[in-house]
């Protein structure tokens, strides 16, 4: 992985939340399961460990992870790790994916969500109608 590459993970994993932590039970085989699953659907994920109460430091548990899963660790920072791993078969779930049919009925909420936007359309409308008219009016 290119210093660049690894530039850019850094800054997309700015926004991730944590997905799991690593407290006092330290790493098990369910953490790491659960990790390569993790990266299989997201490919980028960050991983807090509890500075008080984890049994290693932040840079050992991520070298053990890192090669139970596959992964690269892109960074740790403080007890924050992120990991990444490419998925190739990523690409291929999307394209799966049907679009909307139509005709099909809204939910409830979507159905809601549409009245209150048309709704609120309608209102600009009048309003800028209302104020070209007052505009047009001066004129004369």
């Amino acid at each position: 992985m290119t210093s660049k590459e690894r530039a850019q993970l850094r800054a997309q994993a700015n926004t991730l939340e944590p997905l799991f932590q690593i407290g006092k039970g330290g790493m098990s085989d369910a953490l790491i399961a659960q990790t390569n699953d993790a990266l299989r659907k997201r490919e980028l994920i960050k991983i807090k460990v509890l500075l008080e109460s984890a049994p290693e430091s932040p840079r050992e548990f991520a070298d053990k992870l890192a090669e139970a899963t596959g992964s690269e660790v892109v960074q740790v920072i403080g007890g924050s790790i992120v990991f990444y791993k490419e998925n190739p078969d990523a690409g291929k779930e999307e394209k799966k994916k049907k679009p909307a049919k139509k005709g099909k009925p809204l939910s409830k909420v979507k159905a809601k969500r549409a009245i209150a936007a048309k709704r609120e359309a309608e209102e600009k409308k009048k309003k800028r109608d209302f104020y070209a008219k007052k505009r047009n009016y001066g004129t004369k």
